[in-house]
């Protein structure tokens, strides 16, 4: 089965953005023609009347198929059009699709390219955010502060990791630095923008309570000295004067839910963010 320039039959895969959806169900489909060679070119950002038209135009040359994924009615129209005339066959890849939605439901599709690489983008983005949670978590590569999109500081148990995580399902790049009176604090967080860092602090008697229900669940004694008030107020003064240095934002997150303190970090952002 050649081409009309002795070639392999040629499928132009044809959309109004990147093309991928519609490229890999070509190629499904080809898959199912063993030993028959196909030429799949794809098209992507077609976008105005002029470049279907070059499109059309090459196609006349070969023995070939048109397969396209183009939301616009205008575009598909011309498309259908000019490939008629040529009497280059086509496939409309998601149309059938969206017209039985529409038929279900009785609403009207938003004719916007991109729309699913834009959800994929969204996606890709809080993966990219969790990975960045976790590598930078609890201050394991200070040179990461540098690259996130917010720094929580603070003492050990004060809900800096899970905050972290719930930001990162926001698809923002958070990471954390534990304030320790015996580790001075890595120097990376004193040139970041005051913006990017928050503080995050706690009443010494709640934080008693739950770092001796910690040291219970590892099967330590619960007044070690990593419990003990006169441990918990040394650190939490340290830590303020830090907090102080920084210039930072502070958040009591005393009998806060993690979503409740994550809520008030992400003002902060955005905040942050309309003054650049």
């Amino acid at each position: 089965m050649a081409s009309a320039d002795g070639g392999k039959p040629v499928i132009y895969v044809v959309s109004d953005s990147i093309g991928e959806t519609a490229e890999f169900v070509v190629r499904a489909a080809a898959s199912q023609f063993d030993g028959q060679g196909f030429e799949i070119k794809r098209v992507p950002y077609v976008l105005d009347r002029s470049h279907i038209q070059e499109i059309i135009e090459e196609a006349a040359r070969h023995r070939s198929i048109i397969a396209y994924t183009l939301v616009i009615d205008e575009q598909r129209e011309t498309l259908l059009r000019l490939a008629q005339e040529r009497q280059i066959p086509t496939i409309d890849v998601l149309g059938p699709t969206i017209e039985r939605l529409q038929k279900l439901t009785n609403l009207k599709p938003a004719q916007k390219p991109g729309l699913l690489h834009q959800l994929d983008e969204q996606y890709f983005r809080k993966v990219e955010a969790i990975e960045f949670a976790v590598k930078y978590d609890d201050g394991k590569d200070p040179r990461g502060i540098l690259h996130a999109d917010m720094i929580l500081i603070g003492v050990s148990r004060t809900s800096k990791t899970p905050v972290c995580m719930y930001l990162a399902h926001k698809r923002i790049k958070a990471a954390n630095v534990p304030l320790v009176p015996e580790v001075a604090p890595p120097e990376e967080l004193f040139q970041l923008p005051r913006r990017k860092v928050v503080g995050l602090t706690i009443s010494p008697q709640l934080l008693n309570g739950i770092r001796t229900e910690r040291l219970r669940a590892l099967g330590l004694a619960g007044n070690a000295d990593y419990a003990s008030h006169q441990r918990i107020l040394q650190e939490l003064d340290y830590a303020e004067s830090i907090m102080k240095r920084v210039g930072c934002p502070i958040i009591n997150v005393t009998n806060k839910a993690v979503e409740e303190t994550a809520a008030r970090v992400l003002e902060y952002y955005y905040r942050g963010e309309r003054n650049v």
